[in-house]
């Protein structure tokens, strides 16, 4: 038996359905690939580069946040307000989640009996969660998080361009077999027996492409804002590594490894990612990358913990001559 999440769209609000990106949505859903990660072939690769960081987190906890069923609790996955939100910024919106909202969420995820784990001090409880989420990003997330994103956003830029050529219900119809829009009313077969009917109500309808859900996910509540989250475009795209390509001028002077990555370098990006697309380790990255600062074809600047190199005017200039 499967349930039937119904949003009504009336008035404004067929012109108020909007997408978004949340960080902290595709923190708490990752979580189900700790859990059944035969699930998410597709996230193997992000799960074997992040297996050493994981050890040092509260994983206990962790896990206990979500169950069987791979559901996890409604204060985790918070609607997003833009394509820009940050994780940090949601992360204080989880912290000041209202204690019985808490309770009831978790209540939900585990009805009957609770892990150990989540018992006691409901603020207590909730700074817990708070940290470990917090831990859980910082080494396993941020790293990767400027990939994951053009991912996202790539997503989002093909739906855009679906309602424009085909109109709104063709991109429903396209997010996920499971949603249609049918008068009006948009409607989400969920997996679980979960079901409810409600309006917008002038709050609008969120969409959030995510790479950690292999159907759609919604809010398992009524009272909570309307959102529905589906599996990404391009996915499988994620970890594959980027071709070195055929040997020119450039890379002649400077390497193969070292070509490629300056023309990957017209946008900012860590050596962690440049690893991946390269299919090269991290450290060997970084001995290139800083061969290349140093000879004035690159810039670098810290974000966060992470390092980010662009490529500099004079890497312009050279890699527009190689090419010509």
């Amino acid at each position: 038996m499967v349930g039937l999440i119904e949003y009504e769209l009336a008035g404004a609000d067929l012109g108020d359905v909007r997408f978004a990106l949340s960080p902290m949505n595709e923190l708490a859903l990752s979580l189900r690939t700790w859990r059944e990660p035969g699930r998410y072939p597709l996230m193997l690769p992000w799960l074997n580069r992040t297996e050493d960081a994981r050890s040092g987190l509260d994983r206990e906890l962790l896990l206990a946040l979500t169950n069987e069923s791979l559901w996890t609790p409604d204060f985790l996955t918070p609607r997003p307000r833009s394509p820009l939100t940050r994780f940090h910024d949601e992360l204080e919106v989880v912290a000041a989640t209202p204690l019985d909202v808490v309770r009831d969420d978790i209540d939900e995820v585990h009805p009957g009996r609770r892990p150990a784990v989540l018992t006691g001090r409901r603020d207590r409880l909730l700074q817990r969660i708070v940290t470990a989420l917090a831990a859980y990003w910082d080494a396993c997330f941020e790293p990767w998080w400027p990939r994951m994103r053009t991912v996202l956003e790539a997503d989002i830029v093909f739906r855009g361009r679906t309602i424009a050529r085909e109109g709104l219900a063709a991109m429903f119809a396209d997010l996920s077999p499971r949603i249609q829009l049918v008068d009006d009313v948009v409607r989400v077969e969920m997996t679980s027996k979960v079901g409810f009917r409600r309006s917008t109500s002038g709050e609008g309808l969120t969409l959030a492409p995510s790479l950690f859900t292999r159907n759609v996910t919604a809010p398992i509540s009524a009272d909570e804002a309307p959102l529905i989250l589906y599996g990404a475009r391009g996915v499988g795209t994620l970890w594959e590594a980027e071709p070195l390509g055929e040997r020119d001028a450039l890379a002649d002077l400077l390497g193969g490894v070292r070509s490629r990555l300056l023309a990957l370098l017209e946008s900012p990006a860590s050596s962690t990612e440049l690893a991946v697309r390269l299919g090269v380790t991290t450290s060997a990255v970084n001995q290139h990358l800083r061969a290349l600062r140093d000879g004035g074809l690159l810039t670098s600047a810290r974000h966060g913990r992470s390092v980010l190199y662009l490529r500099s005017d004079l890497g312009d200039r050279l890699l527009t001559a190689a090419r010509r």
